[in-house]
């Protein structure tokens, strides 16, 4: 039998991946079949349950303009009044066009670091119940396992509760 050939990931997976590596986590960026757009989707995916994918969601300030990354347990809605009150202004979700230019990379696929500007991250609090967790990384197909101290660490977020 000869040796399988590992697939290669797609550019943005990779860039993930690359990311990953260069920051000191050891998580490795997997590719499926079938899409992982959706925390419903990405939780089907990798046989998790759906609290247990980090949706990446990406808001702006609307007093100030200000990007903020929020990361929310896939079973969860983000409370936006409840986020506003935490970052003393009103907030909006970003649309498709911002959330690429932002981040680098297109809803679905957002990870929660390597993103083209710097903001502010929010960690639902719903995600620090379980020991391991899924984000997105860098396609809509593309996935990573993950702590939720790491998440912490990686983000250097701050943990509320935002549902």
């Amino acid at each position: 039998m000869e040796p399988t050939k590992e697939k290669k990931l797609r550019q943005s997976a990779q860039k993930v991946q690359d990311i990953l590596i260069s920051e000191g986590f050891s998580y490795e960026v997997v590719e499926m079949e079938e899409t992982t757009r959706s925390a419903a989707d990405a939780a089907k995916a990798v046989g998790c349950e759906v609290g247990q994918i980090v949706k990446s969601l990406i808001f702006r300030g609307k007093t100030t303009g200000a990007t903020y990354l929020v990361l929310v347990s896939g079973a969860n809605r983000v409370d936006e009044k409840k986020l506003a009150r935490h970052l003393s202004e009103p907030v909006k979700m970003a649309d498709a066009d911002f959330v690429r230019k932002a981040t680098g990379y297109v809803i679905g696929g957002v990870p929660p670091l390597g993103h083209l500007i710097s903001m502010k991250a929010i960690i639902d609090m719903d995600l620090l119940g379980y020991r391991e967790i899924w984000a997105a990384a860098g396609t809509p197909y593309a996935v990573f396992k993950l702590t939720p101290d790491d998440l912490k660490r990686m983000t250097q977020g701050q943990v509320i509760s935002i549902s």
